[in-house]
């Protein structure tokens, strides 16, 4: 275990330092008024624990299992575009920190290097998400080249049929490189519940829908037997003034029930946010701005020493809840309350030396 950085406030600072502007508001900010990204920080502030004592949390198993792989801890590396804006390793730096720490990298199809080359960097399984930028026989092709790669699930993001307007690096005039362009905007915003049930059926792999926020989407990604309901809303990097996603877990939960796994991310910044999800029904969570803060801050080892104080804090916060195995997180574990910061990118941090960044 690195003793460089003791908290995850230590790595935003680094990777502050490390980033020029235009990177940096891509990595943190969100839509226009970001609404929808403060709200999703709100949505985990506003959940307290009930926790039990006299209990013997000698020994916390941290430890999970999806889509039959073991998960160290139940954090998933969610797919980010343009990674190589924060290394120049990127994607397989991040397949090398999901190796070395245990947890399933979700290689963005916006992102560099290829997906072949990202998949031959590790042994440890994969998933490849897919944003829809042609016809049907560009997709089945996509789709081929993922399986013959070796991965092992795959997602299709549904949240971005228009492209939005991220305000921060519009006025940085930075935009990121990757395969966003007009002529592939057509193809994504032409995907229908149709396209899905054509894409799981040829895919054959575990199938993941992200960008699920309300329960009547739930409920159809339930009747096409989705697998994975990834509860999403870009981090509030898509349409503004939606609701933080802790706030929509719950009615996604009880309609999904035990028909399909459920993924959550937007905000997650503590490990005490991860046990909040579980307690609400998520499988597991997904970081995203951690995970680009990791990167930028010392590449792979960035990455990995992120995980490892999620993984620390979720042991004391356990510990101290009366809880030792994450199946005994459950509904009467939390309770609502009020927030005590006001939200932003940074809120999770009052600690955070010199202050927010900007």
């Amino acid at each position: 275990m690195s003793s460089e950085f003791l908290t995850n406030e230590e790595i935003v600072q680094a990777a502050r330092r490390r980033l020029a502007q235009g990177p940096w508001d891509y990595l943190v900010g969100a839509t226009e008024s970001e609404t929808t990204m403060r709200r999703n920080r709100l949505s985990f502030d506003r959940i307290a624990f009930r926790p039990r004592v006299l209990v013997d949390v000698s020994k916390i198993d941290r430890s999970t299992t999806f889509l039959g792989n073991n998960l160290r801890i139940p954090v998933l590396l969610a797919p980010i575009g343009g990674l190589q804006n924060f290394d120049p390793e990127a994607g397989i730096a991040v397949a090398r920190a999901a190796d070395e720490f245990g947890t399933l990298q979700v290689v963005s199809s916006a992102t560099l290097p290829n997906l072949e080359d990202i998949a031959a960097a590790t042994e440890r399984p994969k998933i490849y998400q897919l944003y829809i930028r042609g016809d049907w026989e560009w997709t089945k092709g996509m789709i081929d080249r993922a399986k013959q790669a070796g991965y092992q699930g795959l997602c299709i993001t549904v949240d971005s049929a228009v492209y939005s307007r991220r305000e921060r690096p519009m006025i940085s005039r930075w935009s990121v490189d990757d395969t966003r362009n007009p002529q592939n905007r057509e193809w994504q915003a032409s995907v229908t519940w149709e396209s899905i049930a054509r894409m799981k059926d040829y895919c054959g792999l575990p199938f993941m829908l992200k960008g699920i926020t309300t329960a009547e989407d739930a409920a159809l990604a339930v009747e096409h037997g989705v697998d994975v309901i990834w509860v999403s809303n870009h981090g509030g990097r898509q349409l503004d003034h939606g609701q933080g996603t802790m706030d929509i877990l719950p009615e996604i939960t009880q309609v999904v029930g035990d028909k399909a796994d459920i993924i959550i991310d937007g905000g997650v910044l503590r490990g005490t946010d991860i046990l909040k999800a579980l307690a609400l029904g998520a499988k597991t969570v997904s970081i995203g701005k951690l995970q680009g803060w990791g990167l930028a801050a010392n590449g792979k080892d960035g990455v990995v020493r992120v995980l490892e104080i999620l993984e620390e804090e979720m042991r004391v916060s356990m510990g101290l809840m009366g809880v030792t195995s994450i199946d005994q997180l459950t509904p009467a574990r939390v309770c609502p309350a009020e927030a005590t910061t006001l939200p932003h990118e940074m809120s999770a941090w009052v600690n955070m030396p010199g202050g927010r960044l900007v």
